[in-house]
């Protein structure tokens, strides 16, 4: 879908930004492009959209020499999400996103319903916010906002160029998670720009490693992680040097040590009322000695929360599968790949002592401290 062949860049002061790069973007993938400052990752971005020419080499998107199209027109097709996020603010949300459009010539009942129906997507009533304007909007609203606006259009190309790094830790690792989720039901072929090894883990199909204007390794996340192609890949994900030491990971390491938790004899109200305090949707059961007896979930504590008999052991699901604190990481792994399990509870004999999701295994992976 984008493909890079040899490009070079050099800047008229002389400074060669990139050298001979080779890139292949396949459809409907996600890639990030990461490394230090002035390793060339923006300037890359930048050339696919033509804000930036290249002194030797081609860029092409599906199959076709962008040097041989209209600039504007380009760029019409590509969506893009900055740091900045770049709202106007005297245009209501619907008008942000229509933009472009209605720039296409787009018709407003066809773009109307464009402008809903990406707002449902990312979780925004478009009867609550389609006509605030962006002041009225936190900044994670405001960020979502310049992700669906980079999509309205349909563009089968988008360039994100650190859109979330403004953000603070809760709302940037939520908006993560929805665009791995996004991600999963558009197909959209990605950029991403990050500085941050622990998103591009999380969110990439695969991460380029640049340095010094060159791309040094491109490779799957767990590839990369197992096999890094040289010293600086391993400095760069981390001071562990996670391929000698990847094997060596167990649960304990990887796990989330404070988990929402629940007695079996609780009401379902009780329940409830934890499950909002925590902001989740689902509980660990235990009983008083701390012993894992299984999970409650959300849907089912409301299908049966009218029925004031019920207790917590009455509705709660067995979890088929758990691990013990020293279990390796890639048995935790495989269960995660094989059964499409959210979560898997991390046991010391029978007793509860963590859960490890797939953003704490990875922040885990890192070497990066776990948060609640």
């Amino acid at each position: 879908m984008i493909e890079f062949k040899q490009v070079s860049k050099t800047f008229p002061d002389g400074f060669q930004a990139l050298k001979n790069i080779n890139l292949h973007v396949n459809k409907g993938e996600l890639v990030t492009v990461i490394g230090p400052s002035g390793c060339g990752k923006t300037t890359t971005m930048k050339m696919i959209n033509r804000l930036l020419e290249p002194s030797s080499g081609q860029i092409l998107v599906d199959g076709e020499n962008i040097k041989n199209q209209n600039p504007v027109q380009l760029r019409r097709n590509i969506g893009y999400v900055i740091q900045q996020i770049g709202l106007f603010p005297h245009m209501t949300i619907e008008e942000n996103v229509a933009l472009v459009p209605k720039m296409k010539g787009w018709p407003k009942d066809k773009y109307i319903r464009r402008v809903d129906g990406l707002l449902d997507l990312v979780g925004l009533d478009p009867k609550v916010f389609k006509k605030r304007y962006p002041s009225e909007l936190s900044g994670g609203q405001q960020q979502r906002i310049g992700v669906i606006r980079a999509l309205a259009a349909e563009p089968p190309v988008v360039l994100m160029d650190e859109p979330f790094s403004a953000l603070d830790p809760i709302s940037r690792e939520q908006l993560q998670d929805e665009l791995v989720a996004l991600q999963d039901n558009i197909q959209k072929t990605i950029v991403f720009v990050t500085h941050d090894m622990d998103e591009a883990l999380k969110i990439a199909d695969r991460i380029a490693i640049m340095d010094n204007g060159e791309i040094i390794q491109l490779a799957k996340p767990d590839q990369i992680l197992r096999h890094p192609a040289n010293q600086f890949v391993e400095d760069f994900i981390g001071e562990e040097r996670m391929n000698k030491e990847l094997g060596g990971k167990t649960a304990k390491s990887l796990m989330l040590s404070k988990v929402a938790t629940v007695k079996p004899n609780r009401g379902l109200a009780e329940a409830l009322q934890i499950m909002k305090t925590y902001s989740v949707d689902s509980l660990i059961v235990t009983n008083t000695k701390g012993e894992f007896q299984g999970i409650l979930e959300l849907p089912v504590l409301e299908a049966h929360y009218r029925d004031e008999s019920k207790k917590v052991e009455d509705i709660m699901s067995p979890v088929a599968h758990s691990v013990q604190a020293e279990t390796n990481y890639t048995d935790i792994a495989e269960i995660f790949a094989k059964h499409q399990v959210v979560t898997i509870p991390v046991l010391e004999g029978d007793r509860l002592v963590g859960l490890i999701t797939r953003s704490s295994m990875m922040r885990g992976l890192a070497g990066m401290k776990q948060t609640v």
